[in-house]
């Protein structure tokens, strides 16, 4: 039971990536499996142009910005019964600026895994895989390393009502997630953690309960996006 962004090519006459194309030829067919697409024709077209099961397609299912509010539901719900769902948008990162935000928050805040095929861009690739708003986001770089000036940018940073970026050594990863609880409790937080390996790990929730989960040894390669700011 998981959901799994696939991203597509941005031109139609390049070739879809080969970990997705390998997933969708073994899996398309199964009884388990959902395919949500974001415009029928367009999905058809670039489909059949990968070689993937032209039977396939007749169980396409428009997940998008008409469609969403009817199909949410039911995607979940045959998500908790124990299907696979795939998520394809016209072209690039599925719910990066697009109906699919909506579909991977309410996946997180039911506990059902999300995962995507590979992608180039790290930073992207946390954002949607968050499932924070983002329609504006900020990219704020590396965590200053020495103090007074690293607490006083964190605090200048979560003045910010806009989900944001953080990026830091491995090394430091708990100690900024006990930072950042110790400054702002009630902020939600998206730890996305050796992204597209064997070993990735998503993890969403307050920075405290992150924290509690991280081992001080940990010195994994990672990604920290903080949701919006929580409401009074």
């Amino acid at each position: 039971m998981s959901l799994t962004l696939i991203p597509t090519p941005l031109q139609d006459d390049l070739p879809l990536e080969t970990v997705a194309l390998k997933i969708l030829s073994e899996k398309a067919l199964l009884e388990n499996t959902l395919l949500l697409v974001e415009e029928h024709k367009v999905a058809r077209q670039r489909w059949l142009k990968w070689g993937l099961p032209r039977e396939a397609i007749e169980r396409f299912v428009l997940f998008n910005e008409h469609t969403q509010k009817n199909e949410l539901p039911e995607v979940l719900k045959k998500l908790k019964s124990g299907m696979d769902v795939y998520l394809l948008s016209d072209c690039g990162l599925p719910a990066f600026c697009d109906p699919g935000q909506n579909l991977v928050d309410a996946c997180h805040k039911q506990g059902i895994k999300v995962t995507s095929t590979p992608f180039p861009n790290s930073i992207a690739l946390a954002v949607s895989l968050s499932g924070f708003p983002h329609d504006t986001f900020v990219f704020s770089g590396f965590v200053p390393v020495k103090e007074p000036e690293r607490t006083q940018w964190m605090k200048k940073e979560l003045k910010r009502p806009e989900t944001l970026i953080w990026m830091e050594t491995p090394y430091r990863l708990k100690k900024v997630l006990e930072e950042l609880a110790a400054l702002e409790g009630k902020r939600e937080v998206f730890l996305a953690l050796d992204l597209g390996s064997p070993s990735e790990e998503l993890r969403r929730g307050k920075a405290d309960r992150i924290s509690s989960m991280v081992q001080s040894t940990d010195k994994r390669e990672f990604v920290l996006v903080l949701g919006p700011s929580a409401s009074p």
